[in-house]
């Protein structure tokens, strides 16, 4: 390829696996030329059977692993969204129901579907997530078991590779899934004395906009609902008209 041809527009993709690498090789398929920066390492915990509970909350595909291991398979599942709820069904769960959003329409969807009387909610999550969730969902009559699913270190440093294509501006955007990510990223690239202006940045959520904002990039759009359909919405096209 000489030096006249137009390239794909590259993009950054910033979030933990296994969803980085999922979306990686969506977004390859669509034409574009992709990095990724795993922000958050998981390691997840191993919980004790529980038992005598009338379902189970999880807000994030890495509880996972702990809800597999220590919930009977015939216990109904409200996961925060279709790409989780998708994953658990994978595990073997005979029921699963999906919020399609966030925590608070995974509070509507419990209020709805259940009452106070069903029994105890396992709620599963990360050490410093489900806090909210679970004060509303007590506020409202439930009774909840919230436990540690998993914990999660923030990635300190950019991959060589991402880092190389940033100072080269191959990468045009930043797609970034949750605002822990955003700040792991946003700490990351401090660190480079890459001028964080002019990246355009895709956020999942409106916190996770918050925190791309704090670190100085400007343009920051924010996927209308928080699923990978909405940020592929915001993404656009690969190639640029000039490019085909």
């Amino acid at each position: 390829m000489n030096r006249d041809t137009p390239l794909p527009r590259g993009v950054l993709v910033v979030r933990p696996e296994p969803g980085l690498t999922e979306t990686r090789e969506i977004l390859e398929q669509l034409g574009w030329h992709c990095w990724g920066m795993e922000s958050l390492v998981i390691a997840p915990r191993t919980l004790p059977a529980q038992r005598g509970i009338a379902g189970v909350l999880i807000t994030s595909s890495q509880s996972i692993p702990a809800l597999s291991s220590a919930v009977p398979h015939d216990i109904p599942v409200y996961a925060v969204g279709d790409a989780t709820a998708e994953r658990v069904k994978k595990q073997g769960f005979q029921t699963v129901l999906s919020a399609s959003g966030n925590a608070a329409k995974l509070a509507e969807l419990v209020t709805e579907r259940l009452s106070p009387a069903s029994g105890p909610l396992l709620l599963l999550s990360g050490e410093h997530q489900g806090v909210e969730l679970a004060g509303t969902l007590r506020t409202s009559g439930f009774r909840i078991r919230r436990r540690v699913a998993y914990t999660t270190a923030p990635a300190t440093t950019l991959p060589p590779d991402a880092l190389s294509a940033l100072r080269d501006g191959q990468i045009e955007t930043v797609m970034v899934f949750s605002a822990a990510s955003a700040r792991a990223f946003c700490a990351a690239l401090a660190q480079t004395g890459c001028a964080a202006g002019s990246l355009r940045a895709i956020a999942i959520s409106q916190n996770t906009m918050k925190e791309l904002r704090k670190a100085g990039i400007q343009t920051v759009l924010t996927a209308q609902s928080p699923d990978m359909a909405a940020m592929l919405d915001r993404l656009g096209p690969a190639l640029s008209p000039s490019s085909h």
